[in-house]
């Protein structure tokens, strides 16, 4: 798969499917492989552009600072190197910081919005549960640092079944394209010092407000608040689904996400 030399580092990347062109960008700690529920399903439909943000996946780090307008700089430049004038943008948690500032920076640049799992701005809560991953990196037990990450993002649901979640930590570690520690901390601090509150009302690309039922780390609430900041947004909340609503309820994940792109 390809891969562009931009603003210090290589941006890997893929397509899939053809169709107008919709950009997934993916959360902390995620990469263009944390899809695959939802992929096959879209790319029937659209045309998928889907990047390692920089430190996850095949993306390195880079040695410049990490900021989520850096990684929009990013989705930019891939815009232009795929010589694409205009997208619907789709992030997911820190993807949707990321696309926040894509629609706010550039808006000739995207066509419609799609922010699921995301906020405005990170809450209090959230930048402490942050650093405390962020400094349980350096114990031993990693198996139970996923375990923990996993409870904040996946449902009640999916930790009733022992053997899902066995075989998600298992996933995980044995993934070789992880994000490391360095990268993992430098992503934190990335979403740790997002605030778009007040850029949030200028955007004004078209916009879809996705989150799911059980999300504990962005709640329902905070997608709310972050619909009713954006004039004339659309929401949406998926039952059946928390944090990772695209690998919980990928069927209406895809259902909400084409019939937003679809209609009129």
């Amino acid at each position: 798969m390809p891969k562009l030399k931009v603003h210090g580092t290589s941006l890997y990347y893929e397509l899939h499917g053809e169709g107008e062109p919709l950009l997934l960008i993916s959360g902390l700690a995620s990469d263009s492989q944390s899809w695959p529920p939802v992929l096959a399903p879209l790319a029937l439909h659209l045309r998928l552009i889907v990047p390692d943000n920089r430190g996850s996946g095949r993306t390195p780090l880079g040695a410049t600072p990490l900021r989520v307008d850096v990684m929009a700089e990013d989705c930019l430049a891939l815009l232009d190197h795929l010589s694409l004038e205009k997208v619907s943008v789709l992030g997911h948690s820190l993807g949707g910081y990321i696309a926040q500032r894509l629609a706010l920076r550039w808006p000739e640049r995207v066509n419609r919005l799609i922010l699921v799992g995301t906020t405005a701005a990170t809450s209090k809560r959230n930048v402490s549960l942050l650093k405390g991953w962020c400094e349980a990196l350096k114990l031993a037990d990693r198996q139970e640092w996923w375990r923990t990450l996993f409870a904040w993002i996946l449902s009640r649901g999916f930790f009733s079944r022992p053997d899902d979640v066995a075989q998600a930590v298992r996933l995980a570690m044995d993934y070789p394209f992880a994000t490391g520690d360095e990268a993992f901390k430098a992503q934190a601090e990335a979403i740790a010092a997002f605030d778009n509150r007040e850029g949030a009302a200028s955007i004004t690309a078209k916009t879809l407000v996705l989150c799911g039922r059980e999300d504990i780390f962005i709640p329902p609430d905070e997608s709310e608040r972050l619909h009713r900041l954006i004039p004339g947004s659309l929401l949406s909340v998926l039952p059946d689904a928390a944090h990772s609503l695209h690998l919980e309820n990928p069927e209406g994940f895809c259902s909400s996400v084409l019939e937003f792109l679809k209609a009129p």
